[in-house]
């Protein structure tokens, strides 16, 4: 099970510390979108990249519609890998829909995380009541129809408002990998993750979390790092970044790499 999963999932292992740094991508992306963040960890860590099971990288094949219902199945994925590789502590940065993953994990699992460092985490995107998720349930299913009618269209769309800064070279690699998805198994997780509260299961959480956020993020108001810095059970902190967007490993790796290098401290 364990050597199927580390080959389906492109597992690499990289670097020369003897502390393990986990680096997980989000939703429209894969591990390649940690490339230009993992030469300031290499010689100090030993990372471990893995692909999502929804990423374009990953055989389809191995998508399962009818296991990756919820997230607990990318956790299972996760933790079958740091198993397989006889992780016994490692520390977590989770983008987006893996810094959810990275949440329910140390729920199941506190003993193996040192820290979380969760970056444009939501743990719910739909407004409730006293919470501002940041997207009403009619402009949820807006995105799925133009996502199911013409997925090119709705990339091409989505990618700038999702980077945000004015970082051409940021826009083409995550059309690239948004592109490389298939469209049916895209519009399946996007119902997935934004179907997804996990609000009630936050004060689980006993690992230490530095959430990080950006000023403006189409995807997380910015309210949400406070909500998840008052509510997470453990010691948690908040970096907010001066700058625009969803993707900070890709439209702005350097200042990225120097809040994760303060957190990891």
């Amino acid at each position: 099970m364990g050597n199927i999963l580390l080959e389906a999932l492109n597992v690499r292992v990289v670097g020369s510390g003897e502390r393990c740094l986990v680096l997980a991508h989000g939703f429209g992306t894969d591990q390649s979108a940690w490339q230009r963040i993992l030469p300031f960890f290499t010689p100090h860590y030993r990372v471990i990249l893995y692909d999502l099971v929804c990423a374009g990288s990953v055989n389809p094949d191995y998508f399962d519609f009818r296991r990756y219902t919820s997230l607990d199945a990318y956790v299972d994925d996760l933790l079958n890998i740091l198993d397989a590789l006889s992780v016994d502590r490692c520390a977590y940065v989770g983008h987006s829909f893996s810094a959810m993953i990275g949440i329910l994990a140390s729920i199941r699992r506190p003993d193996l995380f040192t820290k979380l460092i969760l970056i444009g985490a939501s743990p719910r995107f739909l407004n409730d009541k006293d919470y501002h998720g940041g997207f009403e349930l009619g402009e949820i299913e807006k995105v799925f129809s133009a996502m199911e009618a013409n997925y090119e269209a709705w990339v091409n769309g989505f990618a700038p408002l999702a980077v945000g800064a004015d970082v051409p070279a940021a826009v083409r690699e995550f059309s690239r990998t948004l592109f490389n998805m298939r469209p049916d198994i895209s519009l399946f997780v996007s119902r997935t993750v934004f179907n997804s509260d996990l609000r009630g299961v936050l004060g689980l959480v006993r690992v230490p979390c530095c959430i990080v956020q950006t000023a403006k993020d189409v995807s997380v108001p910015a309210s949400v790092a406070a909500y998840l810095k008052n509510h997470l059970g453990g010691r948690n902190t908040v970096e907010m970044l001066n700058i625009e967007g969803h993707l900070p490993h890709l439209s702005a790796p350097g200042l990225l790499a120097q809040v994760l290098r303060r957190a990891l401290r």
